[in-house]
C-alpha cells in the first residue's frame, strides 16, 4: 500500500509517504508558507523515495481543525493530486491523529488533544488511550476558551495528558490541574498513516470532489470575531 499524507492544519508543513514498508516524513516551512512550498516538497519526497506519481494507492489530508487558510491548501492540493491520479483521498481527523501520536511512555489513561482556534480559543477533543489504540476516534470536537479547557480537564481525574500545539497559555493551569502536558512536535504527516491505512482497507476513501475540510467554524473574514459565534479569518 502506497500512500503520500499531508498534514498542514498548523505549525509546520509536513509530507510523508508509506512507500511498501517504508515510511519517509518531512517536515517544510510554517503553516504561513503552505502555499509555497507544498508542492515542491511533495515532489521532494517522491523523488527520494525513487516512487512514481502512478504508484500511489491514495492521498491521505489532516482534515482539521486548524488553521483554515492551511486546511483549505492542504486539502485543496490533496484534492488535486488525487484527481489527477484517479485515486481516492482519505481524510484524518487532526486531533484523534494528534493524541493517537503521543508516546506510549506517557501511560496515560485518557488524552486531551488541544489546537487553537484564535486567540484565547481553543478546539479539543478527549480520547481513552485504549479507544485509540482500537481506532475508536469518533469522540467530539468541542470549542471554548482556557476556562472550558481547564473545565474539561477537571471531569477526567485520571491523570490525563494534555497534547497541542502552542499551549504556553494553559501550561501553568493545565500543570496545577495535575495534567502531563506534551508539546505535539512528534505529531506529523506519518502520524496520519496508520489510520489512513485503515481506513482505506475498510473502504473509508473518497472521490476527490467529495472531500470537505472539517473546519468546525463559519469562517468571517477579518481579524475580529462578527459576534458570539463568529470566528475571525486567517
Amino acid at each position: 500500500m502506497n500512500i503520500l499524507a499531508i498534514e498542514c492544519t498548523h505549525g509546520v508543513l509536513g509530507i510523508a509517504l508509506l512507500h511498501g514498508a517504508a515510511v519517509r516524513d518531512m517536515c517544510g516551512e510554517a503553516w504561513q508558507k503552505t502555499a509555497e512550498s507544498i508542492v515542491p516538497l511533495i515532489d521532494r519526497v517522491m523523488m527520494d523515495a525513487a516512487a512514481p506519481p502512478e504508484s500511489l494507492d491514495a492521498v491521505a489530508v489532516s482534515s482539521g481543525p486548524g488553521s483554515f487558510t492551511a486546511l483549505r491548501i492542504g486539502m485543496s492540493v490533496a484534492k488535486g493530486v488525487a484527481c489527477g491520479l484517479g485515486i481516492p483521498v482519505v481524510p484524518v481527523p487532526t486531533l484523534p491523529s494528534m493524541a493517537a501520536s503521543l508516546p506510549s511512555d506517557f501511560g496515560a489513561e485518557s488524552v486531551m488533544a488541544v489546537v487553537e482556534s484564535r486567540k484565547g480559543e481553543y478546539y479539543y477533543s478527549v480520547f481513552r488511550t485504549a479507544d485509540l489504540e482500537s481506532f475508536k476516534w469518533d469522540a467530539p470536537v468541542l470549542r471554548g476558551g482556557a476556562e472550558a479547557v481547564l473545565t474539561e480537564l477537571a471531569r477526567h481525574p485520571d491523570g490525563m495528558a494534555v497534547v497541542g500545539r502552542n499551549l504556553d497559555p494553559l501550561r501553568d493551569a493545565l500543570q496545577a490541574g495535575r495534567a502531563r502536558v506534551a508539546d505535539a512536535d512528534f505529531f506529523t504527516a506519518a502520524s496520519l498513516l496508520p489510520m489512513a491505512g485503515r481506513l482505506l482497507l475498510m473502504g473509508g476513501g473518497a472521490d476527490a470532489g467529495a472531500v470537505e475540510a472539517n473546519y468546525h467554524q463559519e469562517f468571517v473574514s477579518g481579524s475580529a470575531p462578527a459576534g458570539p459565534g463568529g470566528v475571525g479569518g486567517e
